[in-house]
C-alpha cells in the first residue's frame, strides 16, 4: 500500500495510543486514531496501540487479544461487555479497562509519547501515571471533557466530592502534558480557565473521511431504495445518539411533519439515546421516522449521501466539553444542514464561513416551530446540488492534511 511506505524520521519514536476504541471499529474516534496511527506508521515510528477487544457500541463484537495490522501492535484489553444499559454497567466496564489496561501499561516496554484519548474518562491520566513510572512525553487528545461532561449530563453534581476529585485528577494529569491536542477554540477556551498555558494546547479539528467518504449518487439511490425513501425529502442525523446531542427539537419536528407523507427522518448510528429515538417513534405510532445501526464503512459514502438535509445537534450545555465531529463529512459531501443548538459555537463558524444560507439553517434548541418551517421550506426547494462553498471550507479539514500535521505535532514535540 503506498500509504503505508515508511519515510525514515529524523530520529525513530516508540510511541503509545491509548483508547478504549480502535480498528476495526467503526465509532469516530476509532477512526480517527486508526489514521493517526497509519500516519505513524507511514513516517517511520514503532505503534503500539492499547484498546478494548470489544465493540463499543456492540460489545458481542469481539476482536483479537494481540495482532499485528499493517505494522502496528495491538494490544487488547478484557472488559465484561455489559453494554450501555445502567450507569452501573458503564462504570463497571470502564473499571475493569482500567485495571487490565494498567497491568498491560506496566509490562509494556518504555515508550517516547503516550498519545491518549478520552474514552473511557480520564484515561489519560493512567497514561499520566505511566510515563511517570516508565519515561515518556504525554499527549492527551481530548475528544471530550470529564468530569465536565458528566456534570453537564447531570450525572454528577457540581461542587460534590466525587466531582471535586476527578477535576483534581484531571488538572494534574494535564499540567503534566507535554502538548493537549483539543479540537475548537471553545474547547480550548474551558482549558484555559482550568490554568492550562496557551503554549501546551494545540487546537487541532478531527479530520473528514474524505478517503472514504464522497459524494456517491449510485450509492444514494441503492440506499434510498433498499430502505423505501424513494420521492421523499430525507433529514438524517447520524452518528452517535448521546445526551450531549439531545434530539428532542427534531423529534418534535418529526412529530409535528407526521402527516406530509413527503418528509422522512432517518436516524442512523447508536448510543445511550437510540432506544430512546425508537421508543418516542412506537409510543406515537410515526411512521416518518426510520432508525438504522451504524453503516459499516464501506458503504458510508452511499448512507451520508442519502438524505437531502443532513442534521448536527450540540447541547447547550456541552460547549468546549465536546465537539461535532460528524460535520466534516457532511462539508465534504457539500451537502445542506441543519443545525441545533447554542448561537455561538464551532458549527455556527463553519456555517458563516461558508456564506451558504439555503444550505446551513440554523435554530436554537426548543424551537420546534422554527425547524418545522425551515424543513418545510428546505422540502419546498427539494433535493439540491452539493455547495462547492462547503466543500471549499471542507478542504481545510482534509484527512491529508490534518492527520500529517498531527504526527508532525508529535516529532516536532519529541525532538525527532
Amino acid at each position: 500500500m503506498e500509504f503505508l511506505k515508511q519515510n525514515k524520521p529524523v530520529r525513530r519514536l516508540k510511541v503509545l495510543l491509548l483508547n478504549q476504541c480502535f480498528h476495526p471499529d467503526h465509532v469516530s474516534t476509532a477512526q480517527h486514531l486508526t489514521d493517526l496511527a497509519l500516519g505513524l506508521v507511514k513516517a517511520g515510528h514503532d505503534v503500539t496501540v492499547v484498546a478494548s477487544s470489544r465493540g463499543y457500541d456492540n460489545p458481542e463484537n469481539r476482536y483479537p487479544v494481540s495482532e499485528n495490522w499493517n505494522g502496528i501492535q495491538i494490544k487488547r484489553i478484557w472488559t465484561p461487555g455489559l453494554g450501555k444499559k445502567s450507569k452501573l454497567r458503564r462504570l463497571i466496564d470502564f473499571a475493569i479497562f482500567w485495571l487490565n489496561a494498567t497491568r498491560i501499561l506496566l509490562f509494556l516496554p518504555r515508550h517516547d509519547v503516550l498519545v491518549c484519548l478520552t474514552s473511557p474518562p480520564l484515561i489519560s491520566t493512567l497514561g499520566t501515571l505511566i510515563a511517570k513510572l516508565k519515561g515518556g512525553l504525554v499527549i492527551p487528545w481530548i475528544m471530550d471533557l470529564n468530569p465536565d461532561e458528566a456534570v453537564a449530563a447531570g450525572w454528577l453534581r457540581k461542587g460534590s466530592v466525587p466531582e471535586r476529585l476527578l477535576t483534581i485528577v484531571q488538572n494534574w494529569s494535564f499540567r503534566q502534558a507535554a502538548r493537549i491536542v483539543v479540537l475548537d477554540r471553545f474547547m480550548a477556551a474551558r482549558l484555559r480557565d482550568k490554568g492550562i498555558p496557551d503554549d501546551v494546547l494545540y487546537v487541532l479539528a478531527p479530520w473528514s473521511h474524505d478517503k472514504v467518504v464522497q459524494y456517491d449518487e449510485a450509492g444514494r439511490a441503492a440506499f434510498r431504495q433498499a430502505h423505501g425513501l424513494e420521492g421523499k425529502f430525507v433529514i438524517m442525523y447520524s452518528g452517535n445518539h448521546s445526551p450531549c446531542h439531545p434530539l428532542d427539537t427534531l423529534l418534535g419536528a418529526a412529530e409535528a411533519l407526521e402527516r406530509e407523507a413527503n418528509i422522512h427522518f432517518l436516524f442512523v448510528g447508536g448510543g445511550s439515546e437510540f432506544a430512546k429515538v425508537k421508543a418516542f417513534s412506537a409510543a406515537r405510532s410515526l411512521g416518518n421516522i426510520t432508525c438504522l445501526p451504524y453503516q459499516p464503512i464501506e458503504h458510508l459514502s452511499a448512507s451520508l449521501s442519502a438524505p437531502d438535509l443532513h442534521v448536527v445537534v450540540m447541547g447547550d450545555a456541552f460547549l468546549g466539553i465536546v465537539h461535532p465531529c460528524k460535520i466534516y463529512n457532511i462539508l465534504n459531501l457539500g451537502l445542506p444542514f441543519l443545525y441545533i443548538g447554542p448561537e455561538q459555537s464551532h458549527v455556527s463558524d463553519l456555517a458563516e464561513n461558508a456564506a451558504t444560507p439555503s444550505h446551513t439553517l440554523q435554530h436554537r434548541h426548543n424551537d420546534v416551530a422554527g425547524v418545522v418551517k425551515s424543513i418545510r421550506e428546505a422540502a419546498g426547494r427539494g433535493s439540491v446540488a452539493a455547495s462547492p462553498e462547503l466543500q471549499r471550507v471542507a478542504t481545510g479539514f482534509s484527512q491529508e492534511r490534518l492527520a500529517k500535521e498531527f504526527v508532525d505535532m508529535i516529532q516536532t514535540t519529541c525532538g525527532a
